[in-house]
């Protein structure tokens, strides 16, 4: 089983996102970890970009689909970037963790799912 993975850690995005209407109206910023499995594992790439998933490439699609609409959820947008990774790039599997801060008492509020191929 091939258990090679990319990961981006704490990618901070902007984004409208929240329940109330007025915690939607200014952007926010939140911060996303993927972890990516690609279909082909790190041998044999020949070291060529092209050979692998382009992790510049991914951070950039994630920020311009999380500024893309408003959403009221993080779980939602953690579905939407998870989908968007499995249809776009040549993966297995890829978790997505997204980071708010949004109570006083606490240093983030984090939903994670993980999804695969089938």
């Amino acid at each position: 089983m091939n258990a090679d993975e990319i990961e981006i850690r704490r990618l901070e995005v902007e984004c409208h996102i929240g329940v109330p209407d007025e915690e939607r109206a200014d952007l926010q910023k939140l911060w996303v970890t993927v972890r990516m499995q690609p279909s082909q594992g790190f041998t044999g790439l020949g070291d060529h970009v092209g050979n692998t998933v382009d992790y510049y490439d991914v951070s950039l699609k994630i920020a311009g689909l999380a500024a893309k609409k408003p959403r009221h959820l993080i779980e939602t947008l953690a579905t939407d970037l998870a989908g968007m990774l499995l249809t776009t790039y040549p993966l297995k599997a890829v978790t997505v963790e997204i980071e708010k801060r949004i109570l006083p008492n606490a240093q983030y509020v984090s939903v994670r799912i993980h999804r695969s191929v089938e």
